[in-house]
């Protein structure tokens, strides 16, 4: 790799920012395409499918063989509430490989026994999320599953204004009109809001707390990946 590239690379690693290596494999010419640069690039779809699959590989292009690598910051995954469906949870998503964190001030539920070798943050969101918890960003997944608007709406705050690609909610949908109400008050728009995924979770017809976490799990992954077109997804700038 050039030094020039790698330098520019480090860059976007350190800041958390996507961003491609663009090889020519028949002069061995580099680019590195920053994230925010995709939209004007030339390959500008092939890149974007690159960056939200996650994997590197061998293109052509009018017949030039290019190779693709996608520099991708790790995803997390923010679970608001130390509850049964985060215990579920917290598993399936480590063995995705997506970093975890729960956050819950109720200590009483945050507890290393019920959650072993998980970040476990017993904190109020704003203290977490100010602190022990890295900031949020765009590759960040945000869960509040608590029922409780003094620890989920700072949480579901935070995360729509850091334009996580997923922010999800807990709770009928009348819960949910009277949490759009004060998120409305709070200042934000009705397209920022309506990206809370509420209720949570894919529509599987899940009951159990593992069941749900399935459901939300998955609609992470489908977010992440492309597969829900209304979310601001990383690796697909909106």
């Amino acid at each position: 790799m050039q030094l020039d590239s790698l330098r520019a690379l480090n860059v976007e690693r350190a800041a958390r920012r996507a961003a491609l290596l663009v090889t020519d494999l028949d002069d061995g010419s580099q680019r590195v395409v920053r994230e925010a640069e995709i939209p004007a690039d030339p390959l500008a779809d092939i890149l974007a499918r690159r960056l939200a699959s996650g994997k590197s590989g061998l293109i052509e292009v009018e017949g030039r063989q290019l190779f693709l690598t996608v520099q991708a910051p790790k995803v997390r995954l923010v679970l608001i509430g130390a509850v049964h469906i985060s215990q579920a949870l917290c598993p399936m998503a480590a063995a995705i490989d997506l970093s975890v964190s729960v956050i819950d001030p109720r200590t009483a539920f945050a507890t290393p026994e019920r959650f072993p070798e998980v970040s476990l943050v017993p904190l109020w969101p704003d203290e977490a999320l100010a602190g022990p918890v890295p900031p949020l960003d765009r590759y960040c997944a945000v869960a509040a599953l608590t029922h409780d608007p003094k620890i989920d709406d700072p949480a579901l705050i935070a995360a729509l204004k850091a334009e996580c690609f997923y922010v999800g909610a807990l709770g009928s949908r009348k819960t949910h009109a009277a949490r759009v109400e004060r998120l409305s008050q709070a200042g934000f728009s009705s397209e920022q809001i309506g990206r809370i995924e509420a209720p949570i979770g894919l529509d599987i017809g899940a009951v159990s707390p593992a069941e749900i976490a399935v459901s939300i799990l998955a609609q992470v992954v489908s977010t992440l990946r492309g597969a829900d077109p209304r979310a601001t997804k990383p690796g697909v700038p909106a």
